[in-house]
């Protein structure tokens, strides 16, 4: 069985238990040490093999995950964040089911949430945003679909949440602030939850010179969205003493009677 692993942002105590308790019983582990923390792998068994994928292609990743299963063994493939999410782990999969080996999911914290914890902050607050968008730019890596283009997606003003795209910042700001104003205010989240996390608190119109002064090139989250400097805003509705749910209801029908 090949398990892929979702690492959490960075923090090594922010593994789930499943995924720890799967590392530890798995006799091969692969994981991306650019980004996983060597404090997560080095739960793996002793004498298990645990291979830094960073410099290895796909062909050899699936051929060390072929050559485990034929040998009975168990294998963790440990990413970071939450592998659903710019985790390439479709392709690994393909591979898998082709060969007819079996696997499973382990989902972890993503990179957006740690990021909103640091910040103390929820992304979604009544009367200022309900969506989150998680996205990216194009650069290097993969073309974005038609219709996924940044302006389409910022045109709905909600939360955005941008993988990948630090070093395209100056075509982020210029496609964004006619939507959202200069004003907007703007995180940059360096390495959430690990030991040298960084936060740029700034807005569209400075983001860029902030970005650019701390010498931020990688592994950054950038947030966009009013929620991250609200102002004043509606309670919810969920705990308003005057809002009937079904659980509420029943809490009143007990002590009625």
């Amino acid at each position: 069985m090949i398990h892929f692993i979702g690492a959490g942002p960075g923090a090594p105590d922010l593994i789930t238990v499943r995924g720890l308790r799967l590392i530890e019983r798995s006799m091969v582990c692969l994981y991306a040490g650019s980004l996983v923390p060597a404090e997560v792998v080095a739960a793996a068994p002793e004498g298990a093999l645990v291979l830094d994928t960073a410099s290895m292609n796909l062909d050899e990743i699936v051929a060390e995950m072929e050559a485990a299963h034929a040998a009975g063994h168990e294998v963790a493939r440990v990413h970071s964040g939450d592998p659903s999410l710019y985790g390439a782990i479709g392709e690994q999969i393909r591979r898998l089911e082709a060969l007819g080996i079996p696997y499973d999911i382990t989902p972890g914290v993503p990179a957006f949430a740690a990021a909103a914890a640091t910040l103390r902050t929820e992304l979604t607050l009544p009367d200022v945003a309900q969506t989150v968008i998680l996205t990216r730019t194009a650069m290097k890596s993969s073309q974005m679909p038609n219709r996924e283009d940044l302006a389409t997606l910022g045109a709905s003003g909600a939360t955005l949440a941008l993988h990948l795209s630090i070093r395209n910042l100056r075509h982020v700001v210029e496609t964004l602030t006619p939507a959202y104003g200069a004003d907007c205010p703007v995180a940059v989240v360096v390495r959430a939850s690990w030991p040298d996390e960084l936060v740029l608190r700034c807005t569209l119109a400075t983001v860029a010179a902030e970005v650019r002064a701390a010498k931020i090139t990688r592994t950054a989250l950038i947030l966009v969205g009013r929620v991250l400097d609200p102002g004043a805003f509606s309670d919810s509705a969920l705990y308003d003493k005057n809002h009937r749910h079904l659980f509420r209801n029943q809490k009143t029908a007990r002590r009625d009677g």
